[in-house]
């Protein structure tokens, strides 16, 4: 999937939003959109569970599969804060080079700098 697939798949998901258009009559992802944040909140964790459990089976077209229910599931999450796949693939290419060790490091230094600038301790 390239980036063009995405920005493709995501400009119809924004298409299905009810401030567009979308009937939830005749769009899957408008009847998401029409039920709220938390319906597709829990379609998210229903996907993520069944990533798990393909790749505990080793099912490997089962795991293709599944792992394109949840990333579709996550546009829409995307799309219902405002934020599309450029914004999630920019913050990948940032991370790009670091090593995940590093990476960690580098966000729980900057939670820790948040909570003192709130004043949480």
């Amino acid at each position: 999937m390239s980036n063009d697939t995405l920005a493709r798949l995501a400009a119809v998901i924004e298409s299905r939003k009810p401030e567009h258009g979308g009937d939830p009559g005749k769009s899957y992802v408008a009847r998401l959109f029409a039920k709220g944040h938390d319906a597709i909140l829990k379609k998210i964790g229903e996907e993520a569970t069944e990533v798990v459990m393909a790749a505990k089976d080793g099912d490997r077209t089962r795991i293709v599969g599944e792992v394109a229910d949840l990333w579709f599931h996550s546009l829409i999450a995307l799309a219902h804060h405002g934020l599309a796949p450029a914004d999630v693939l920019a913050e990948l290419e940032r991370r790009e080079g670091l090593s995940g060790l590093e990476e960690f490091a580098l966000r729980k230094a900057q939670q820790r700098e948040a909570e003192r600038e709130g004043g949480t301790p």
